[in-house]
């Protein structure tokens, strides 16, 4: 193959697998999860709901659903080891740094963490979820030299993310933009950090490996990341009266505006359309709009720029509005990807159950891409030879 012609595509385009998980059809900006369509789950569901669909292809009924809730619930709690290793962390470690540590960890504390039943790497799986929540949770009370808080089990799973890391309970409304977010966020098919954790999984590596491989892949800033970023953008702008001239300034340095356009969509992000308006009211019940008003009119200045200096269209994606959301939330910026994780788990869980257990032909199989080598290359053994007579 001449090298010349091969372009970095970071896979983009090319199928490698089988999924009944989840499907994104970037033109129509839909995002399905077993067959329904995300804006459906999002105002129908409850994150538990989700979680039980990802796992076992189906919604639950009434009393599974009270079942399973408990079964979160009762997971949440992390063993004393864990506490103590987040405990003689600096405290200025990055949270998602912990958070992959801490579950690796988790695996020592698992009786059969190589098991190949399903059954039992299910329940590893539901540990998972449970465990990586109460993780980010506890991490931000350690550094702030505060003692953990142990999840309510009257409250459902984001109600307790929540009351773990402030210590306050939740209000309903509150509850239920952050129970949304969890629903919005679980699941998006084969993104960076799901085909890390099928790439590990395929090697017949147990859960927690495959789950902390997503949890780094996730924080880089082109990925999880990337909320971060744009509420970062958000506070170095400050005020409305500074978005104006933003987006051509930013283009005309050559950099990238955060939370704009998407590897898949051609669209706007259908998540994005559900959080904006709960990005606006949270804002209200905070008491400051400037963070929405402010997006808001960002997104409207580069989509015009965009046309008018490139001839294209441009889309906001998910951590645009998501941003401000979690900000008017009172959560630190610098946990807006570890809370990507706290829901993304869910996701990443239900890939691994199907990379290693699934059923329909073919079976997966290690992945392998090939590489082309461009490098130098330097002849028989005597051109080597002489070489090193030389240094």
């Amino acid at each position: 193959m001449d090298s010349a012609n091969i372009k970095n595509t970071g896979l983009r385009g090319i199928t490698i697998a089988t999924t009944k998980i989840s499907d994104v059809n970037g033109a129509l900006g839909k995002l399905i999860y077993r067959g329904y369509l995300v804006k459906d789950l999002a105002e129908n569901t409850t994150f538990e709901e989700v979680i039980y669909l990802l796992l076992y292809e189906r919604l639950p009924g009434i009393d599974e659903l009270e079942e399973f809730t408990k079964k979160i619930n009762s997971e949440s709690d992390l063993h004393d080891g864990i506490i103590q290793a987040m405990k003689i962390m600096p405290k200025d470690s990055l949270p998602m740094d912990v958070l992959q540590a801490c579950i690796s960890l988790l695996s020592n504390y698992e009786e059969d963490v190589t098991s190949k039943s399903r059954d039992i790497v299910t329940e590893m799986a539901i540990r998972l979820i449970s465990k990586t929540s109460s993780i980010v949770a506890t991490w931000q009370r350690i550094r702030n030299d505060e003692e953990p808080i142990k999840a309510d089990p009257k409250l459902n799973h984001a109600s307790n993310f929540l009351y773990m890391v402030s210590g306050k309970y939740p209000s309903k409304e509150v509850s239920h933009f952050f129970d949304t977010c969890l629903v919005l966020h679980a699941e998006h098919s084969f993104n960076a950090s799901t085909f890390s954790a099928r790439e590990v999984a395929s090697t017949r590596a147990h859960i927690y490996s495959a789950v902390s491989a997503a949890v780094g892949s996730l924080s880089g800033e082109l990925h999880g990341g990337a909320n971060q970023r744009v509420m970062e953008m958000l506070q170095k702008i400050d005020s409305v009266e500074n978005v104006d001239n933003y987006i051509e300034n930013e283009l005309a340095k050559g950099r990238k505006v955060m939370g704009l356009g998407h590897a898949v969509y051609q669209v706007d992000d259908p998540r994005a359309l559900i959080l904006a308006p709960m990005s606006k009211r949270m804002g209200e019940l905070a008491g400051e709009t400037k963070w929405y008003e402010m997006s808001q009119l960002l997104e409207k200045n580069a989509k015009e720029v965009f046309k008018k200096k490139k001839n294209m269209d441009i889309y906001v994606n998910v951590d645009f509005y998501s941003a401000s959301l979690y900000h008017s939330m009172g959560i630190p910026v610098d946990l807006f990807t570890p809370i990507f994780a706290v829901s993304r788990v869910s996701g990443w869980v239900a890939h691994v159950l199907e990379e290693q257990f699934a059923e329909a032909a073919p079976k997966p199989v290690l992945y392998r891409p090939e590489s082309e080598y461009i490098g130098d290359y330097c002849g028989p053994a005597e051109c080597f030879l002489e070489d090193l007579e030389e240094r």
